[in-house]
């Protein structure tokens, strides 16, 4: 574990830091999280530090354990492939919701996000370019999702991907983005930019549910390598 507190350089709450460290893989699944260390690494109390692990227990990414404190919630493959199946399933309709409501302003900032995605490649340290493509991808993705104009829809969608974090994260770490890479996956986004563009539906919710269903087996077999599948 990182040696810095991370609350040094950081207005992240305990929960948001706490959160983080659990996607990252800092704590491993099924770990104990000690309220000793809690503390000593986010300069929190006790109070402050279990109402942040309530949080996450609702959100299923910590395990509350009666009279013996809190574990990192386990992963599996069945969680893997039920979270992206529906995860995929959403977004797809999603898209097509967003392509019969969304305006000219909405195309707009689907472009702007495609482009400032695709420009990740300027980025020559594997850490920033991991660390900037996510953020962007997230936010090209966030931009598309937008159009639907569901509050509820998109709450939904925010839990899904929430708790397909720490899975996407384990193949962000696990797959090298060299200038290959990267070029396929920009031609992947330019691609559904196009039928998005062209107010297609049915074809973009189709690529958007491919796209993805992409990482599901590059995963699956990171756990099983990993043996988190039998935690």
């Amino acid at each position: 574990m990182e040696a810095l507190n991370p609350r040094q350089n950081s207005s992240l709450s305990g929960y948001a830091w706490l959160k983080q460290d659990i996607i990252r893989g800092l704590f491993k699944p099924g770990e104990k999280l000690l309220m000793s260390t809690l503390k000593e690494r986010y300069e929190l109390g006790v109070g402050p530090l279990r109402e942040a692990l309530s949080q996450l227990v609702a959100e299923r990414l910590v395990v509350a354990i009666s009279q013996k404190g809190y574990r990192v919630a386990s992963m599996s493959v069945a969680e893997l492939n039920d979270i992206y199946d529906a995860r995929a399933h959403l977004e797809a309709m999603i898209v097509t919701l967003a392509i019969a409501r969304g305006d000219d302003a909405w195309e707009a900032a689907v472009l702007s996000s495609a482009h400032t995605l695709a420009k990740v490649v300027d980025v020559k340290t594997p850490e920033q370019r991991l660390n900037l493509w996510d953020e962007r991808h997230k936010a090209f993705h966030t931009a598309i999702a937008t159009g639907c104009g569901s509050k509820q829809l998109l709450q939904a969608r925010s839990y899904l991907f929430d708790q397909a974090e720490r899975y996407r994260h384990l193949w962000l770490t696990q797959t090298v983005f060299s200038d290959e890479a990267l070029a396929l996956k920009r031609q992947e986004h330019s691609a559904l930019v196009e039928v998005i563009l062209a107010r297609d539906a049915i074809r973009a919710s189709e690529m958007m549910r491919q796209h993805l269903m992409t990482p599901v087996p590059i995963i699956g077999e990171l756990l099983k390598a990993q043996g988190s599948s039998m935690l």
